[in-house]
């Protein structure tokens, strides 16, 4: 049934809408239940064959659009997972652990279980921790049902749902995680979706009108897709609040399904036809456009020197160069910023041969490689540079234990094309307590305030909690005046209309909260609304449009879903991602910016961002009237790990990453 580890929303009843037509790709299977891909990368499927007879079940493999036996004498396989080297197959009372074309061993005996299990169903896994669900459906008619957690290092079952638990329980067939401790179980009888805490062991119901629901599955953009075994019908929830849509229907018994690899299509056993059907993930009334772009990526600056910088050539020891941001002084000179992470900022004109030094504070900055989220991580300058000169930077300080600085600087009285390194003027001090997640995006908005983002503090999970604790600058977005000197001589005020500056307990610089580590932020030019990529912990990466006393749910949610035994259901308190996306396509976001320049009209009002491990590259369109995105575009893009983005004066993007020869920077082309 599975094969991502995803997600939930808070839901309804189901709604009525143009239902698509799937397209049969294998025949003759018997009684096919449940199908994953497995071992080789190939698709797998469980066949229960005659429901009364034993001896008869398989599991077969897809090769060329055929079945093939991989493994028989099964009586009656349901669900099958794959994890590691094995598949694992639900068969009556017990579960097998299938490790080979014709090699089987019982994993899960009867007698492992808390209590003697019935009619054993559906399995679902959590591929990064080795643990596992299964639904025993009961007596099939309202007794005995239940869902147990099964911890393979361990080898304990442990029961998670049931009649005690849940006395409305009726009959639990499909089951799936909703990121690590919550779980999301069908009851087939009921018609209910019931999100489970599994460490709590509460559940709450999440959905009705889904008469025999059967199969669970999220797409990798964090959409559920459910299967009606008794009605033949196929439904999708787009995101939290909505209701399910009708996708498809006239299968004789969809039962459960997985993602194709191109994560753009379902594949769904309609059992009592004997065959495998495809089914595109488009969900009526919420469609994405997710054809590539005519667009692609080359190096915007070859051949020019970076002042300074020593390859590797000279000293022998490799040096990337880590064009951490790109930007400009809005002064109408045309010229380009980029700092170096370890401290230094170059400044040149398009079409000059070599850089120039605009600011050297390397001294003052601490980068290690092995510490790569500290160093110089901002750069911002006033509205009004052309005339006062003034510009922000944001680095770690090499002369504390652990702590940001934020601080202001001028260029020189003497030679304004260059800064002042002597000129410098602390705003504010970050302490932090682990040396990872410290953000460190500045930025002016279009009402001339300072913006600033901070991660949570760091290590994993957020142990202090901070993202929740508005009385603390971490994990936040602070928003503050640097024109006008505060109380108690702080070289910035407080905006009067800042959200929390009423509020008891809470820092008055904070603009909005739940954050765990945004990397990067950036106004969109055109509507002045403030984008972030948010990145995600375990399984999920974000993108946020960012408000007044928003709460991004951090550490309490995770994207779309409940994070942690703390976690919490999609609620009216916490604003939830516009987009998303698993860990199977990318584990660190890097956010960019909406596209307004005047070189690609095809990028036009498009959020371009990447993932820093799988190197991908995506525009992605807002549709603000209808409340959500349309377009989930690809694009061909040349930057490896790509770490930053960038707009120059014209408003052209630029995307950037480590490079040893220099050529990290490029540009968007047709």
């Amino acid at each position: 049934m599975k094969k991502l580890t995803l997600f939930f929303l808070s839901l309804l009843t189901a709604g009525v809408a143009s239902a698509a037509e799937p397209a049969t790709f294998v025949t003759g299977l018997v009684n096919p239940e449940s199908v994953c891909y497995g071992p080789n990368g190939l698709l797998y499927v469980s066949e229960i064959g005659d429901p009364a007879k034993d001896g008869d079940g398989k599991i077969s493999v897809i090769k060329d659009g055929k079945a093939e036996t991989y493994c028989d004498g099964l009586d009656n396989p349901k669900g099958i997972v794959h994890w590691k080297d094995s598949l694992f197959v639900t068969d009556g009372t017990k579960i097998w652990e299938i490790t080979g074309p014709g090699q089987k061993k019982v994993w899960i005996k009867p007698e492992d279980f808390p209590a003697p299990p019935v009619f054993l169903n559906d399995l679902a896994v959590d591929k990064g921790g080795g643990i596992f669900l299964v639904s025993d459906s009961g007596d099939r008619q309202g007794k005995l049902g239940a869902v147990y957690r099964i911890d393979h290092r361990l080898h304990k079952v442990e029961a998670v749902l049931n009649n005690e638990i849940l006395p409305a329980l009726n009959f639990p067939n499909g089951v799936e995680f909703d990121g690590g401790q919550f779980a999301i179980v069908a009851d087939m009888g009921a018609g209910f979706l019931y999100r489970l805490n599994l460490e709590s062991k509460k559940a709450e119901k999440i959905a009705e009108g889904l008469d025999g629901a059967d199969g669970l599955v999220w797409d990798p953009w964090g959409r559920l897709f459910i299967t009606s075994w008794r009605t033949g019908k196929v439904f999708g929830i787009p995101r939290p609040g909505q209701k399910p849509i009708l996708m498809a229907e006239g299968l004789q018994a969809a039962a459960d399904l997985t993602i194709d690899k191109d994560g753009q299509t379902l594949i769904i056993p309609d059992m009592k036809a004997g065959t495998l059907v495809k089914l595109s993930t488009t969900i009526p009334g919420w469609e994405v456009d997710t054809t590539p772009l005519g667009v692609k990526t080359e190096p915007a600056f070859p051949g020019l020197e970076w002042t300074g910088w020593d390859s590797g050539e000279d000293s022998g020891k490799p040096n990337p160069f880590r064009a951490i941001l790109l930007t400009h002084a809005g002064d109408g000179s045309g010229r380009i910023f980029v700092p170096q992470q370890q401290g230094i900022v170059h400044v040149f004109k398009p079409g000059d041969k070599k850089t120039k030094i605009f600011l050297d504070i390397s001294k003052k900055v601490r980068y290690l490689d092995k510490q790569n989220e500290e160093g110089f991580l901002g750069l911002a300058f006033h509205p009004k540079f052309k005339e006062n000169g003034q510009f922000f930077v944001f680095y770690t300080d090499v002369n504390a234990k652990m702590a940001n600085v934020v601080s202001r600087f001028n260029v020189k009285k003497d030679d304004p094309t260059v800064a002042d390194p002597d000129s410098e003027v602390e705003i504010l001090r970050f302490e932090k307590p682990f040396w990872n997640h410290d953000g460190g995006t500045i930025a002016f908005g279009k009402d001339g305030y300072l913006y600033i983002a901070h991660g949570d503090g760091g290590s994993g999970g957020d142990p202090m909690e901070n993202g929740q604790n508005k009385g603390v600058w971490l994990g936040k977005v602070l928003r503050i005046d640097i024109d006008k000197p505060g109380a108690n001589g702080k070289p910035y005020s407080i905006p009067a209309d800042n959200p929390f500056v009423n509020t008891p307990g809470a820092a008055p610089e904070v603009w909005c909260y739940g954050i765990r580590n945004i990397w990067r932020m950036a106004f969109d030019r055109e509507t002045g609304e403030l984008w972030a990529a948010d990145v995600g912990q375990n399984l999920f990466e974000e993108i946020d449009i960012l408000t007044k006393g928003g709460n991004y749910g951090w550490s309490q949610r995770e994207g779309l879903h409940p994070f942690g035994r703390k976690g919490v259901s999609e609620n009216k308190d916490m604003i939830d991602p516009l987009w998303e996306y698993h860990h199977s396509l990318g584990v660190s976001i890097t956010g960019g910016n909406v596209y307004r320049g005047k070189a690609i009209p095809e990028l036009q009002g498009y959020y371009l961002y990447a993932d820093y491990v799988s190197n991908k590259c995506w525009a992605l369109k807002y549709d603000k009237q209808l409340g959500r995105v349309v377009a989930n575009r690809p694009i061909d893009s040349k930057c490896l790990a790509p770490m930053s983005f960038g707009e120059d004066e014209a408003g052209e993007t630029y995307i950037m990453g480590a490079s040893p020869t220099g050529q990290g920077i490029y540009k968007f082309v047709k």
